[in-house]
């Protein structure tokens, strides 16, 4: 334990160091909510979304926003740069083991999206009067099975990639995909009924659906639950298959 404690520590400096990183991951989910918030026509009742504005639906996705950039963004590079330097290797050689590096990087990143969802969802409320969750377990359900896809999916990134280089672009080809099944460009409520039974079949669409159920105050319907947990336990199946130490 002692010493699955002192990689966490170290590698929490050496995040800490990273500026960039950390903005894109806590800080960007809110900068692009207040610039869509400051947006007039978004600060007002639209009677196709069933008298809700758009402002509302778009703290979920900008929630979703920053699991992604945590999972599929940040941390797969930094897990293959630790592979193609040779550290998990030299690591196997000594008591503590890779996993515990590995397994520190997934805590901090997590760690780091999950202040970036609290920090979303204040600015929601404070700045643009956003309900808060009204159904709290089921918004925290959806938000760990979503987290899970996310990280999931960054490290089957870096499994199937070996060099830090083609992660960086594997992950950035996966990302933008990501990004319009989270709803960012059009929020998955809004999409036309055909586009939007699709993109419920992709784990962020249905995350996108589930959290906006519980915001709502609603139980997030089975349904989407389900295809957020089976896309994250194939994810981390996948993760665990081809993941290479070397």
């Amino acid at each position: 334990m002692s010493a699955s404690t002192a990689v966490l520590r170290a590698e929490l400096r050496l995040l800490l160091r990273e500026p960039f990183s950390l903005f894109w991951i806590v800080a960007f989910p809110t900068v692009l909510l207040t610039i869509l918030g400051l947006i007039p026509a978004f600060r007002e009742a639209d009677p196709d979304l069933g008298g809700r504005r758009v402002i509302d639906l778009y703290v979920p996705v900008n929630v979703l926003l920053a699991l992604l950039m945590a999972g599929i963004q940040v941390l797969p590079p930094v897990l293959s740069g630790y592979r193609e330097r040779g550290v998990l290797r030299r690591m196997s050689t000594t008591p503590v083991r890779p996993v515990s590096l590995l397994a520190a990087q997934i805590v901090l990143h997590l760690a780091a999206a999950l202040a970036s969802v609290l920090l979303v969802v204040a600015v929601g409320r404070i700045a643009f009067d956003v309900a808060l969750p009204g159904q709290v377990p089921g918004y925290l359900l959806a938000l760990l099975l979503a987290a899970l896809s996310a990280l999931a999916l960054g490290a089957a990134v870096t499994a199937v990639t070996p060099t830090t280089k083609s992660t960086t672009v594997v992950g950035s080809i996966v990302f933008y995909p990501m990004m319009f099944l989270a709803g960012v460009w059009l929020p998955v409520q809004a999409m036309p009924d055909l586009l939007r039974h699709v993109v419920e079949y992709f784990p962020f669409g249905a995350a996108s659906q589930a959290l906006d159920q519980a915001a709502g105050g609603s139980w997030p319907d089975w349904a989407h639950l389900g295809v957020t947990a089976a896309w994250a336990a194939v994810l981390i199946a996948a993760a665990a298959r081809w993941f290479r130490w070397e």
